[in-house]
C-alpha cells in the first residue's frame, strides 16, 4: 500500500497536469505528433478546392460525377517515458528538484497521450534498467505509471544512458515517440543515434542554475549524489567561480551538440518553475515544423 504522502502527490500531480491538458496542451500535443499513417474514411462528391489527386476515378466513371477518397490519420501512437532516476536528478536549488520537474513533465505527456487514446509505457534507469512498464492505454494505467514515477526507489545511484537505450532498442521494435528525461551529464552519441534512427526521440534536458553558476557564499561542502564523494569549494574565490562557470558551459555546449547531432529533438527544462511553459513552446515548435514539412 502506498504511503499517504505519495498518494497526495499523485492526486496533486494528477489534478495539476489534467488541468493543463484540458486548458492548453491537448490540442498542441495532437498537432505536434503525427500518426503512424493514413486509413480510408469515405468517398464523397468532389467540391471546388479539393485536391484533384484524390479523385476516385472508378466511382467517378460509374456515376458520371466526380468523387474523391478521404483519408484520416491513424492517431494511435506509442509513447515511451524513459526517465533518469539516478542520484543527480535529486538536485535542485530553485523552485523544484530535477526529479520533480521530470515527474511533472512526464505526467503532462502521459495525460496528453491518454486524452488522445495513445499508449503509454515507462522505463526508469540509473546505471541499470531499474523498472519497465509495457505500453498500455487508459487513465488507470497512466495513474499506475504516475505512481511508479513518484514512488519508485532505485537500487543504484549512477547513470548509464547507453544501457537504457540498448534495452529500449531490444524491447521496443515498433516505432515509438520516446521522451527521454535526464540531465545528460554524459551523452553516448552513437547509442542515441541508433535509437533516434528507430524512434522519434525527444531529449528533455533538465538543469539547475547552480550547475553552471556558483554564488559567493564562502566555503561550501558539496557531495556527489551518484558517488558520495565530498568536495570543499571556496566560492569566495572569484577566479574559481569563473573557472567553474567556464568549464560547466563547455561541458553543456559539448553535450547539447551531441544531442542535436544524434538526430533527436531537444527540449531544455529548468528547475525555476517554468517547465510547463517550455513544454508548450516545444509542442508549438513541433507543430510549425510539421506544417512546414
Amino acid at each position: 500500500m502506498l504511503p499517504a504522502d505519495v498518494l497526495r502527490q499523485v492526486r496533486r500531480l494528477h489534478i495539476r497536469t489534467r488541468r493543463a491538458v484540458q486548458t492548453l496542451f491537448g490540442g498542441e500535443y495532437h498537432s505536434a505528433f503525427k500518426g503512424s499513417g493514413l486509413s480510408f474514411d469515405e468517398v464523397r462528391e468532389y467540391q471546388p478546392g479539393d485536391d484533384v489527386r484524390q479523385i476516385d476515378w472508378n466511382v467517378t466513371a460509374r456515376t458520371g460525377t466526380a468523387f474523391i477518397k478521404r483519408y484520416i490519420e491513424e492517431r494511435e501512437l506509442t509513447i515511451l517515458l524513459v526517465i533518469d532516476v539516478s542520484g543527480s536528478l535529486k538536485f535542485g536549488t530553485k523552485a523544484q528538484t530535477k526529479k520533480t520537474v521530470a515527474a511533472e513533465l512526464a505526467a503532462l505527456v502521459a495525460f496528453c497521450a491518454v486524452s488522445n487514446h495513445d499508449r503509454i509505457g515507462l522505463l526508469c534507469f540509473t546505471d541499470a534498467v531499474e523498472k519497465s512498464v509495457p505500453p498500455s492505454k487508459g487513465t488507470k494505467h497512466v495513474l499506475r505509471v504516475l505512481r511508479d514515477i513518484l514512488y519508485f526507489e532505485p537500487k543504484q545511484q549512477g547513470t548509464d544512458l547507453r544501457t537504457a537505450l540498448d534495452h529500449l532498442n531490444k524491447v521496443q521494435k515498433r516505432r515509438a515517440i520516446v521522451f527521454l528525461f535526464s540531465d545528460f551529464h554524459d551523452v553516448p552519441a552513437e547509442a542515441l543515434r541508433r535509437t533516434a534512427q528507430q524512434h522519434d526521440v525527444i531529449c528533455v534536458r533538465i538543469s539547475d542554475q547552480r550547475e553552471t553558476e556558483l554564488p559567493a557564499v564562502g566555503l561550501l561542502q558539496t557531495v556527489d549524489p551518484e558517488t558520495g564523494d565530498l568536495v570543499l569549494l571556496d566560492t569566495d574565490d572569484a577566479g574559481f567561480r569563473r573557472d567553474y562557470a567556464a568549464q560547466a558551459a563547455q561541458r553543456q555546449t559539448a553535450n547539447m551538440t551531441k544531442l542535436r547531432q544524434s538526430g533527436a529533438d531537444v527540449l531544455e527544462a529548468r528547475t525555476n518553475g517554468q517547465h510547463f511553459e517550455e513544454m508548450l513552446k516545444f509542442f508549438r515548435r513541433r507543430e510549425r515544423r510539421r506544417r512546414g514539412a
